[in-house]
């Protein structure tokens, strides 16, 4: 893990300066910007590819459909309505304000700290700071530690293609956390567990800051005996299996009669071995949990489970 050059203080009353002087908030300055951020995952796909194999085993196809398509496809949206989202408003009048002036401006916050995830580490850290960004705010981007690749990556290129006054990268585990959830945002965007989100909260409570806590949830599917069950099987497993089920809107459960329980475990078996062959192991298309504590985490979940299909476990290849 990199040095972190500067302190949480330093950084983030540089980016308060900034953001003070008027510099991020002329919509020419905001477009600059989306466009530079659009050309850093454009020109850089191998290398995210390889940030991203590194960390989670991710194939090509994942990191494209599910990070980098993400990003360039939120920059073109952003691009395209950015001009009518900063419009100023004139709300009807009533009685109160008849003889007033009305209108809503669109003001940017200021400060933004963005805490990314360790499952889609790129997708999940940057898109956030995309909207920041055609807001007219200044970002600290946090990404997480645990995908140490993809950390890397973050804090090696958006200097090279974001100005470094207004937009900053800030590395670390969970003591530089700590120190940077010390300083006084405008706004937080966490994406997480629960656990660390309450930390968050607890965080912007002191300072009365707005926050958002994206902490993920659980998905069960219910199936029932109409269903076609070849394309029921085929479509959870994809959202299981994708990402070696690292997602946090991955089904968690199927809820079904017995004998639908029976042909979906037998449908799926068949639809494991289409997509990643006799051996998943051996595939390059299927993914390996983040680290061993996680590996740990969910090897501990079958225990004691009767195991309908698979259930091996390779602690060297996690």
């Amino acid at each position: 893990m990199p040095s972190v050059s500067k302190n949480p203080q330093e950084i983030v009353t540089q980016l308060r300066n900034t953001f003070n002087s008027g510099k991020t908030k002329p919509l020419g300055y905001r477009i600059k910007q989306l466009k530079a951020f659009k050309c850093m995952i454009e020109e850089n796909i191998e290398e995210i590819a390889k940030c991203l194999y590194a960390d989670l085993h991710k194939s090509k196809f994942e990191t494209i459909i599910m990070e980098t398509d993400f990003i360039i496809n939120e920059i073109k949206y952003c691009l395209t309505h950015i001009h009518e989202w900063t419009r100023t408003e004139k709300p009807d009048k009533i009685m109160a304000n008849l003889l007033d002036s009305v209108y809503i401006l669109h003001d940017p916050y200021g400060v933004v700290l963005v805490m990314g995830a360790w499952n889609y580490p790129l997708q999940l850290t940057l898109l956030p700071v995309i909207g920041a960004i055609a807001a007219g705010n200044c970002v600290v981007i946090k990404p997480s530690e645990i995908s140490s690749a993809t950390s890397k990556f973050i804090a090696d290129y958006v200097p090279k293609y974001l100005d470094t006054e207004a937009f900053s990268v800030y590395e670390g585990g969970i003591p530089e956390t700590t120190e940077l959830l010390k300083q006084r945002f405008d706004y937080i965007f966490y994406t997480g567990c629960a656990g660390v989100g309450k930390i968050v909260q607890s965080a912007a409570s002191k300072h009365l800051t707005p926050h958002t806590l994206e902490l993920g949830g659980k998905s069960p599917v219910f199936i029932d005996s109409s269903v076609d069950i070849e394309t029921a099987a085929r479509r959870v497993m994809w959202g299981k299996c994708a990402n070696a089920g690292q997602t946090c809107v991955a089904p968690d459960y199927v809820l079904c009669t017995r004998d639908t329980a029976d042909r979906f475990v037998s449908a799926a078996n068949k639809v494991i071995k289409e997509f990643f062959g006799e051996d998943p192991k051996r595939s390059e298309d299927f993914g390996r949990i983040v680290n061993d504590r996680h590996f740990a985490r969910v090897a501990a979940l079958m225990k004691g489970c009767d195991i309908a299909v698979g259930g091996q476990t390779d602690s060297t290849e996690r």
